[in-house]
């Protein structure tokens, strides 16, 4: 029996939050080649700026010249090689930038078939059927020790480490993505986000927040602005996919 296809819709809205004096996030998005990618910058002054807008576009650049042969996981995996050669080359050339890095989440479709990629604490989610589940898993100091059985969840959440993240892309010569098959249904939601946004809501909320049936730019919108309202302490990026039957 055929399988009914899948075609996707997506939305996506960045905002600076209320602490931050500029938003050093980035995203991009293309519904046409199934590609979807948001960034976390970090570094002084405005390199994380710098950073984060190198990943997305030398991302979205490879991907965009792929060849058919190569299979889209592989072809997203030289992508971020060569994103982090970017970055990390740059940060070499200029002392202003030195140390300058970026997280860096991505969504990769081809019809149901989905993959997830990610670097740092930026988050993948898939909400199927009102359930909301993390895709991807923090590279980051207190998941390690949550991981290990060393720090609860609550406690991770109140760690004053809880900012530490172990993995970054630009920061050192080589770096490794966490990669995620996935099969994709219609109804799903899927949702990539920077910390500004879990560091604020739970994902109960979260969850609760994209249980209701608005167009995907006003539940981008739901998302920011509960982020903001509990004290948007950083840039908070939010974008949405939803797998259409």
């Amino acid at each position: 029996m055929a399988t009914a296809a899948v075609h996707y819709a997506a939305a996506a809205v960045t905002d600076r939050g209320c602490k931050r004096p500029s938003n050093e996030d980035a995203f991009a998005l293309s519904v046409e080649r199934g590609i979807y990618v948001v960034c976390d910058g970090m570094g002084g002054a405005a390199a994380g700026e710098v950073a984060s807008a190198l990943a997305v576009n030398e991302f979205m650049r490879q991907l965009a010249h792929r060849s058919a042969e190569v299979p889209l996981p592989e072809a997203a995996e030289q992508a971020i090689r060569a994103a982090n050669h970017a970055i990390y080359s740059r940060s070499q050339r200029n002392r202003k930038l030195s140390g300058m890095g970026t997280t860096l989440v991505a969504l990769l479709v081809d019809e149901r078939r989905a993959w997830m990629v990610n670097i740092g604490d930026s988050r993948g989610y898939r909400l199927r059927n009102g359930r909301l589940e993390q895709i991807t898993q923090d590279h980051s100091l207190v998941e390690e020790q949550v991981q290990m059985g060393r720090m609860s969840r609550a406690e991770a959440a109140r760690s004053p480490l809880k900012n530490v993240i172990t993995r970054a892309l630009g920061t050192q010569s080589q770096v490794m993505a966490d990669v995620f098959a996935l099969e994709a249904e219609a109804g799903d939601l899927f949702l990539l986000c920077t910390d500004g946004l879990t560091r604020e809501l739970s994902d109960s909320l979260i969850e609760s927040l994209l249980s209701v049936d608005l167009p995907l730019n006003q539940l981008c919108e739901r998302l920011v602005g509960a982020g903001n309202k509990a004290g948007g302490h950083d840039n908070i990026t939010c974008l949405l996919v939803r797998a259409n039957g």
